[in-house]
């Protein structure tokens, strides 16, 4: 029997290259994983280890973990990053936060889902941050602003996984 996801995920690997993030978070993550891996904390940031779609080994990297309500998210700030194609494939992952980690279950958000989650949770949670700085962080620093003033638009290339415990 053909497994028809896993051919359209293939495909879909192949015809699109994986969406790079900014230079600056080249910079950024090998010094995040290792703070983060040490147990200091970075605001929202977690590290994420993912089994690799390719090369079934572990790949860890900082993502920022979206906790609103008793529910966690993770959004793919940067698009079809490897990390996220990686998720998506695996559908599990294991989330370190300072010296804890724990084995979650992820599920994609459809598109009318991240829409509603960038608008109806993220917009509202980033504006009541002081100062303004939720919207200089995202706007400004990701390159993300879409999320606060074009939701719908912003869940076209941002994928949000919704994680439980495992």
């Amino acid at each position: 029997m053909i497994d028809w996801r896993a051919r359209m995920d293939a495909m879909a690997t192949h015809m699109e290259p994986a969406a790079h993030a900014p230079s600056f978070v080249d910079l950024f993550n090998p010094l995040a994983r290792r703070m983060l891996g040490a147990g200091i904390p970075l605001g929202p940031n977690a590290l994420i280890t993912i089994r690799g779609r390719k090369s079934g080994l572990d790949r860890t990297t900082p993502v920022a973990l979206v906790e609103i309500g008793g529910r966690r998210w993770v959004i793919g700030t940067f698009g079809e990053t490897h990390w996220v194609r990686n998720l998506r494939s695996a559908g599990e992952a294991t989330i370190t936060v300072g010296r804890r980690q724990e084995k979650v279950g992820a599920m994609e958000l459809s598109h009318e889902e991240a829409a509603g989650f960038f608008r109806d949770l993220v917009g509202p949670y980033v504006r009541r941050m002081p100062f303004g700085f939720g919207r200089w962080l995202i706007g400004s620093v990701l390159g993300a602003r879409d999320i606060l003033d074009e939701p719908v638009a912003a869940a076209e290339h941002r994928p949000v996984f919704e994680l439980h415990a495992a």
